[in-house]
This record gives C-alpha cells, sequence and structure tokens, in this order.
C-alpha cells in the first residue's frame, strides 16, 4: 500500500523509533504533538493471562499507541524552575533526571517536595503574559494551568476544537512565593564579602616553622561546600599557594607566599562605601558559616561580635526584615531570625546564594497564599515563541514562584522506550499500515475468526484518527472477512464510519459500545475536556441508534462521591434509554497506576472532603474499588434500567466490557492490565 503525507504535514526528520517517520502538522489541533509514523509487522495482539485474564476479550487490535484526547501546557524557555537544592533553573535548562520541587498533598495541607523531571518537550505556540499583583510575570500558552485557590486554571478559556474550560480571569489568586529574586553576579565584590565572612585571620604568633611565622586564617565552617567555594575564589584571586590544613579543633587557611597573605588580606577588606554585590556575599557567607534553616526558620546565631553589626546593616541594606533574639551561650552572642516566611526567605537564598544547599531545602513547608499573587492581566503577546514544559512525579513544579501543573503519567506507553508522562499525549505511534497488515494476518490459514476488540486500551476513534483515516480500511478488512469485532469509544468521530458499520453488521457481529459516565458538564470539563462531552456522545448514542444499531453503553468511570448517587445514575440512565441505548453497564472508577496519582491529587484539590472515602475503597496498591461499594453501586444502576425500561445487560457489550473484580489480595498480573478497557480518565 501506497502512502501520500497530508498537505499540511512537514517534511521527515530523524526519527528515535526503528523505521519510523516523524511527523508534525501546522493545525492547531495538534500543537505540539508529534507522529511516530510506523510499518507495524503484525496488529492482532494476543492479550496475556489466559484464563486468568480480567477482560473477557482474547484479542484486540490498537492502530495507535498515545492518545490526543489530553492537552499540552508550556512555558517560556527562560522561566525559571525550583530546584531541590533551593537554587533556580531556566526551564529551558533542565534536564531528565534533575531533582527539583513539586508539591504533594498530605491532610488539609499542600505541601512542597522533592520530585524529579520525567520528560521534556518544546513546542512552538501562541503566547500570554500573565501579570501578577506583586509583579511576578509569566509568558506561557493559553493551555498551560496555574494553581490557584480555587483549584487549577488554564490560562486561556478556550482551545481549538474544545469547549470552555476553567481558565484565570483578573482577581484570581494564584498559589506560591511569587517571583524568584535575581542570583547575585560572580563578581570580584561579591567574591570578596563571601571571604570576608567565612575567612577569620588567627594571629601570626599562633603558629612558626624553620621559616619564620606562617600566616594563617581560620574557616568559620568545615562544610566542604564552602571550602571548594573559598579555596576557588582565592585562587582564581591569585593566591596560588593557599591550602587547607589542620588548626585547632577546626580548619585553616595557610599560605607560605608573603604576597599570597598580603593579597588575602585585601581581599578581606570591608569596602569604603556599601556595595549591594559585596553585601550579597557577605551574607551568604555568614549563613554558610553562623546560620541555619530547619522547620521553616531561618536563624543566625553569631560567634563573631564584630560581624554582627555589618550582618544587620546588608540585610536592611537589601530591604530584609529580622527579629533580633538575645541568644548568649558560650558559643553564640545573639541570634537574629529573618522575617516573612518562605517567600522572603527563598528571596535570601536566591539574592545571596550560599554554598550549602542542603540548608536551603523547603520540603514539608505548607504551600500558603500569604504573597498577594492575584491577576492583574492576561495579554496575547501577538507572536509565537518557543514554550517548554515537564513532566514531574508530583504532576507539578514551581515556575516563578507559582506552583505550575504539568501532564501525569500513563504506563502504557513505555514498551516503544518513550516516556509513560507526555509522550503519551504527545508522541502517538501510528501504524500506518495497519489495514493491509490486519487483511493479512484474518487471511493467515492458523487464524480462527475469534472477535476482536478495538478501543480497549487507546481510543481508536481519537483526534489523530480524522488525520489518518485508519478505522475505515480496518472496518472494510474486518467485514470482508466476516470477523466479528466490537468498538469501545469516546470519540463521536466513529459517526463518520456508520455507513461502513451496518454494512458489517449485515456480515458478521458486530458491537458497538460508547463510554459516558455522567451528564455534568462542569465536572467532565475538570476532568475529561479532552473527549468530547457527555451530549456529544449521547447524541451520537442517539444517531447510530436510529440507524437501527443495537448500542451498549459503558457507564464509565462512576465517580465515587461525585457521581454515585441516586439521582446523578438516574439522570444518566434516563438520558441514555431517551438516546436509544440497548444496554448500560455500570463500572466504577478504575484506578490504575498513573492515573491514581493525578486522580487523586486532582481529588484533594477539588474535593477534599472525599479523600477519606477514597483511602477506604482503594487501599495502597488497589486499582479497583471494593466489591461491597461496586456492588452498592451497580445495584442502583439495574434499578433506575428497570425504572427506564432498560433491558439488563446482555451480549451487545460482551465483548467490550471488563468483568467485575473479586476481592483479592493482589492486583492482576501487568501484562494484563496493560490491554484493559479504559475505565481511568484518559
Amino acid at each position: 500500500m501506497t502512502e501520500s503525507p497530508p498537505p499540511d504535514a512537514t517534511a521527515p526528520v530523524q526519527q528515535p523509533l526503528p523505521g519510523a517517520v516523524v511527523r508534525t502538522f501546522d493545525t492547531p489541533e495538534f500543537a505540539g504533538m508529534t507522529f511516530y509514523e510506523v510499518r507495524a509487522k503484525s496488529l492482532i495482539n494476543k492479550v496475556s493471562g489466559g484464563e486468568n485474564r480480567r477482560v473477557p476479550f482474547e484479542y484486540t487490535v490498537n492502530p495507535y499507541r498515545g492518545c490526543t484526547h489530553a492537552c499540552s501546557y508550556c512555558l517560556a524557555g527562560e522561566t525559571p524552575v525550583l530546584m531541590a537544592d533551593g537554587r533556580t533553573k531556566p526551564i529551558a535548562e533542565l534536564r531528565v533526571g534533575d531533582a527539583i520541587i513539586g508539591t504533594v498533598r498530605e491532610g488539609t495541607y499542600r505541601r512542597y517536595a522533592v520530585t524529579h523531571v520525567r520528560d521534556k518537550w518544546s513546542t512552538v505556540k501562541p503566547a500570554f503574559r500573565v501579570t501578577l499583583r506583586d509583579g511576578t510575570e509569566l509568558v506561557a500558552s493559553g493551555d498551560h494551568r496555574f494553581l490557584t485557590d480555587r483549584g487549577w486554571k488554564h490560562v486561556t478559556g478556550t482551545r481549538a476544537g474544545a469547549a470552555q474550560r476553567p481558565h484565570l480571569t483578573t482577581g484570581n489568586k494564584l498559589m506560591g512565593t511569587g517571583r524568584f529574586a535575581e542570583p547575585p553576579k560572580d563578581s570580584p565584590e561579591y567574591r570578596r564579602g563571601y571571604l570576608h565572612a567565612v575567612l577569620r585571620p588567627e594571629p601570626e604568633t599562633g603558629y612558626r616553622d624553620p621559616y619564620g611565622t606562617v600566616p594563617r586564617f581560620r574557616l568559620a565552617t568545615e562544610e566542604p561546600q564552602v571550602m571548594s567555594r573559598v579555596i576557588g575564589y582565592l585562587r582564581e584571586s591569585g593566591a596560588h599557594t593557599a591550602a587547607f590544613e589542620p588548626l585547632g579543633r577546626g580548619t585553616g587557611v595557610s599560605t607560605y607566599a608573603r604576597r599570597d597573605l598580603e593579597l588575602i588580606t585585601t581581599l578581606r577588606q570591608r569596602p569604603a562605601e556599601r556595595d549591594a554585590e559585596w553585601d550579597k556575599g557577605f551574607l551568604a557567607g555568614i549563613f554558610d558559616a553562623e546560620g541555619s534553616h530547619t522547620s521553616g526558620l531561618w536563624r543566625v546565631v553569631h560567634t563573631d561580635a564584630e560581624l554582627v553589626e555589618p550582618t544587620r546593616r546588608a540585610l536592611r541594606g537589601l530591604g530584609f526584615d529580622f527579629a533580633v533574639e538575645d541568644r548568649r551561650s558560650p558559643i553564640g552572642l545573639l541570634s537574629l531570625r529573618l522575617l516573612g516566611g518562605l517567600p522572603e526567605k527563598l528571596r535570601f537564598f536566591h539574592l545571596t546564594d550560599p554554598a550549602v544547599t542542603r540548608r536551603r531545602g523547603v520540603q514539608g513547608i505548607a504551600v500558603k497564599g500569604t504573597v498577594p499573587l492575584h491577576v492583574e492581566s492576561i495579554e496575547p503577546l501577538g507572536l509565537e515563541l518557543p514554550l517548554w514544559d515537564i513532566t514531574t512525579g508530583t504532576g507539578d513544579f514551581i515556575a516563578n514562584g507559582v506552583v505550575s501543573h504539568n501532564c501525569f503519567a500513563r504506563n502504557t506507553h513505555t514498551y516503544l522506550d518513550l516516556d509513560a508522562g507526555h509522550d503519551f499525549d504527545s508522541k502517538i505511534v501510528v501504524k500506518v499500515n495497519a489495514p493491509e497488515v490486519l487483511r493479512r494476518e484474518l487471511a493467515a490459514p492458523r487464524w480462527g475468526g475469534q472477535s476482536i476488540a478495538m478501543g480497549t486500551n487507546v481510543d481508536c476513534y481519537q483526534r489523530a484518527e480524522g488525520r489518518y483515516r485508519l478505522m475505515p480500511g480496518i472496518i472494510g478488512a474486518l467485514s470482508d472477512w466476516s470477523n466479528p469485532f466490537s468498538i469501545l469509544t469516546k470519540g463521536t468521530l466513529i459517526l463518520r464510519d456508520l455507513p461502513l458499520l451496518e454494512r458489517a453488521a449485515k456480515r458478521t457481529r458486530v458491537s458497538v459500545a460508547f463510554s459516558v459516565g455522567f451528564l455534568d458538564e462542569a465536572l467532565w470539563r475538570s476532568v475529561e475536556s479532552g473527549t468530547p462531552s457527555p451530549a456529544r456522545r449521547l447524541d451520537a448514542v442517539r444517531r447510530l441508534s436510529d440507524a437501527g444499531m443495537r448500542i451498549g453503553v459503558l457507564m464509565a468511570p462512576i465517580l465515587p462521591g461525585l457521581t454515585d448517587d441516586e439521582e446523578h445514575l438516574d439522570a444518566a440512565v434516563a438520558a441514555l434509554a431517551g438516546a436509544g441505548a440497548a444496554s448500560v453497564t455500570p463500572l466504577v472508577l478504575h484506578l490504575r497506576p498513573g492515573a491514581r496519582e493525578w486522580y487523586l491529587r486532582w481529588l484533594g484539590e477539588h474535593h477534599p472532603e472525599l479523600t477519606s472515602l477514597y483511602e477506604r475503597l482503594y487501599p495502597a496498591g488497589r486499582a479497583f474499588a471494593n466489591a461491597d461499594y461496586q456492588r452498592l453501586v451497580t445495584a442502583r444502576v439495574r434499578r433506575a434500567m428497570r425504572r427506564h425500561g432498560l433491558l439488563p445487560r446482555d451480549g451487545l457489550t460482551r465483548d467490550l466490557t471488563a468483568t467485575e473484580p473479586e476481592e483479592t489480595e493482589e492486583e492482576a498480573p501487568a501484562a494484563a492490565t496493560a490491554t484493559d478497557v479504559q475505565l481511568t480518565l484518559l
């Protein structure tokens, strides 16, 4: 079969998958997405697990890997991201594996936590500038999401091909610490201030060798990062003979050249007039030598009386407020405590850049809304810019002091050495020769004509199908060979192939099921906004039914505490009956790894009162709700079905639906769940 690329496709580029052709498209609906066109060697997949598999179908066909139902989010490349060591790095310079700061929910609080970059990508999109009341500026795409005091919100309210979604408006308050301070310049003044703070002179009479007095300076701390910085500064300044050696109970810096002694003495001198860069270096050294940051409290306990007043002057000069605490003891004169909470502590760390990174951590500190991060304006820049985003273990990161969202991970995409996070949404593997391979496999003598299930791993009628049109050829092949098949989908694009489905139904058994979990439009925008709306899916059920097809509906996912009450279930069943559905099969939310983490974070942000319910229904390590709860929900749905004249579940959806799991101690084998019905919010 010969193929030609779509007219708006880019030229092929070097591929990361063997034999793949990589394309992107110049249309808004596929912005930021990459399509890997591969020629599959086989298409029919046998589900692993044998008689113990949790799904009732044995064979599947998946023309795509990855899904275009989800969104992409991006920030300008220079946007600083908070690293695990308390420093910042532009998002464009991050690398996979970097340790950064995200957030996790603990009880009623969201707290900062260390996480890691799992993936990083870039795209070119229309850019918007979001300006906050404290002066923070963020340049992002309209799809990017930030955490507000009312939950996650996109920068803009619309996206090509999608309905209105929660978005930022003037006055919304973002969560975080506010814009990060610029790091200090690595200037001679900064270095001199730092050396003045950490190098303390020792009396020349303290040590003599056969050649006379050996000049020495005492290090105020033995932190390895401080020692490395000091010796580096001295040698870069020309003091080449400086070296560390024991000095009493501490460490000293000695030099055997008179010139080096004079140079070090000069480097330690205070400037005649205040210099902001010298103050920054000095405060960094003071914190390295005498500071601490524990339980969210920043303190400096002075051990040198001569440095008390210079520390106060430097803090005031840089705009910091502090409290003086009398902590007189044999080792400390008095203590200074920085005021202003985490925003001021981060400003200190970023502005001064102490060497000891272990004291700069913020993990465990609660995310609070004490900074006026209210949206002042959202303005389009009128141009497209290179924008970046990352995937992290916590599902978020801190971008210029604001909690920023990224894509959640799915664990079904790594078999091709693609990432299970953003790659699932943005890197779509397309088996361009799927129809011809399927025809060859159906014609093989060893094939027994068993029923084939489609849409069980990723939706075969996702948006990419509108571009590649693989399903008409697949349906045609199955029809020509009179091979029974079933389709599970959320995509209304199936209506395009209605004539082909009608033709196939005259030759073999065809089962079609739509996934419609609930009717609440606001809830749909929040958890499934990349899919057709419930109203559009109901209309598709109606049109297929009007064409004479018997359509089964998976009422999935039913969300505990949100859509599982009698009122919600009855309204959904009534609408499905009115649309002509032949059967309804209720399926409670399945929280497989990846979707579990994302959904529980979303729940904690939007419905924290339900977290204890989910802890009871979905104990750690369990993807399915407990059996008693599933029986309760099933009973409610069956009562509604009787009220609205729907038959109980029959063979119409048998090829599509998962059996209700038994109460077991262990989950199904990974090989079996890899082709499970998509009951998660993907």
